[in-house]
Protein backbone atom coordinates (compact mmCIF):
# COMPACT_ATOMS: atom_id res chain seq x y z
CA UNK A 1 0.00 0.00 0.00
CA UNK A 2 1.39 3.43 -1.10
CA UNK A 3 2.27 5.60 1.77
CA UNK A 4 2.31 9.45 2.03
CA UNK A 5 4.96 11.18 3.94
CA UNK A 6 4.17 15.23 4.38
CA UNK A 7 6.86 17.52 5.69
CA UNK A 8 6.82 21.65 5.94
CA UNK A 9 3.69 22.72 8.01
CA UNK A 10 4.34 25.47 10.80
CA UNK A 11 3.80 28.78 12.19
CA UNK A 12 3.93 31.82 10.08
CA UNK A 13 3.06 35.32 10.30
CA UNK A 14 0.18 36.90 8.12
CA UNK A 15 1.18 37.58 4.36
CA UNK A 16 4.19 34.99 4.82
CA UNK A 17 5.28 32.37 2.65
CA UNK A 18 5.62 28.20 3.13
CA UNK A 19 6.28 24.87 1.21
CA UNK A 20 4.62 21.64 1.60
CA UNK A 21 5.74 18.47 0.19
CA UNK A 22 4.43 15.12 0.23
CA UNK A 23 6.46 12.08 -1.08
CA UNK A 24 4.93 8.35 -1.94
CA UNK A 25 6.62 5.63 -0.59
CA UNK A 26 6.51 4.00 -4.16
CA UNK A 27 7.51 4.80 -7.80
CA UNK A 28 3.75 5.20 -9.73
CA UNK A 29 3.58 4.13 -13.30
CA UNK A 30 -0.23 4.96 -14.07
CA UNK A 31 -2.36 7.85 -13.94
CA UNK A 32 -2.65 9.79 -11.30
CA UNK A 33 -3.91 12.66 -9.01
CA UNK A 34 -1.69 14.24 -6.47
CA UNK A 35 -3.44 17.08 -4.15
CA UNK A 36 -3.63 18.99 -1.13
CA UNK A 37 -6.53 19.13 1.09
CA UNK A 38 -7.15 20.99 4.35
CA UNK A 39 -9.02 20.77 7.14
CA UNK A 40 -9.85 23.81 9.90
CA UNK A 41 -11.32 23.31 13.07
CA UNK A 42 -15.19 22.72 13.27
CA UNK A 43 -15.11 22.37 9.45
CA UNK A 44 -14.93 19.73 6.44
CA UNK A 45 -12.02 18.79 4.77
CA UNK A 46 -11.93 20.27 1.89
CA UNK A 47 -9.81 20.49 -1.52
CA UNK A 48 -6.60 23.29 -1.58
CA UNK A 49 -5.32 22.03 -4.92
CA UNK A 50 -4.95 19.38 -6.88
CA UNK A 51 -2.35 18.06 -9.68
CA UNK A 52 -2.78 15.32 -12.49
CA UNK A 53 0.76 13.24 -13.48
CA UNK A 54 0.30 14.56 -16.63
CA UNK A 55 0.99 18.44 -15.18
CA UNK A 56 -2.57 19.94 -14.88
CA UNK A 57 -3.29 21.71 -12.04
CA UNK A 58 -6.85 22.91 -10.44
CA UNK A 59 -6.90 25.28 -7.64
CA UNK A 60 -9.90 26.13 -5.03
CA UNK A 61 -11.19 29.63 -5.47
CA UNK A 62 -10.04 30.59 -1.97
CA UNK A 63 -6.15 29.43 -3.01
CA UNK A 64 -5.48 30.82 -7.05
CA UNK A 65 -2.92 33.57 -7.28
CA UNK A 66 -1.84 32.53 -3.97
CA UNK A 67 -0.43 29.05 -4.01
CA UNK A 68 1.08 26.50 -6.56
CA UNK A 69 1.23 22.91 -6.75
CA UNK A 70 3.30 21.21 -8.72
CA UNK A 71 4.57 17.75 -8.73
CA UNK A 72 8.30 16.00 -9.63
CA UNK A 73 7.50 12.38 -11.06
CA UNK A 74 11.14 11.14 -10.76
CA UNK A 75 10.89 11.46 -6.70
CA UNK A 76 7.10 10.76 -6.11
CA UNK A 77 6.59 14.14 -4.62
CA UNK A 78 3.94 16.51 -4.75
CA UNK A 79 4.77 20.43 -3.58
CA UNK A 80 2.71 23.49 -2.27
CA UNK A 81 4.05 26.67 -2.70
CA UNK A 82 2.10 29.24 -0.37
CA UNK A 83 2.12 32.81 -0.59
CA UNK A 84 0.27 35.79 0.89
CA UNK A 85 -0.86 33.21 3.85
CA UNK A 86 -3.52 34.51 5.71
CA UNK A 87 -5.36 33.46 9.01
CA UNK A 88 -8.13 31.39 7.11
CA UNK A 89 -5.65 29.27 5.70
CA UNK A 90 -5.18 27.88 9.37
CA UNK A 91 -5.60 23.85 9.56
CA UNK A 92 -4.12 20.66 9.26
CA UNK A 93 -3.55 20.10 5.50
CA UNK A 94 -3.49 16.45 3.93
CA UNK A 95 -1.58 15.31 0.97
CA UNK A 96 -3.51 12.96 -0.90
CA UNK A 97 -3.04 10.67 -3.48
CA UNK A 98 -5.99 9.38 -6.04
CA UNK A 99 -5.01 5.65 -7.62
CA UNK A 100 -6.65 3.80 -9.24
CA UNK A 101 -9.84 4.69 -7.95
CA UNK A 102 -8.53 4.58 -4.33
CA UNK A 103 -7.80 7.72 -1.88
CA UNK A 104 -4.71 7.55 0.23
CA UNK A 105 -3.79 10.03 2.84
CA UNK A 106 -1.13 11.16 4.87
CA UNK A 107 -0.78 11.86 8.22
CA UNK A 108 -1.84 16.14 8.01
CA UNK A 109 0.80 18.47 8.61
CA UNK A 110 -0.57 21.55 10.99
CA UNK A 111 -0.35 25.45 9.16
CA UNK A 112 -1.11 27.80 11.49
CA UNK A 113 -0.68 31.92 10.05
CA UNK A 114 -0.82 34.18 13.22
CA UNK A 115 0.69 36.96 14.48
Amino acid sequence: QVQLVESGGGLVQPGGSLRLSCAASESIFVINVMGWYRQAPGKERELVAAITSGGTPNYADSVKGRFTISRDNAKNTVYLQMNSLKPEDTAVYYCNLFLLGHHYWGQGTQVTVSS
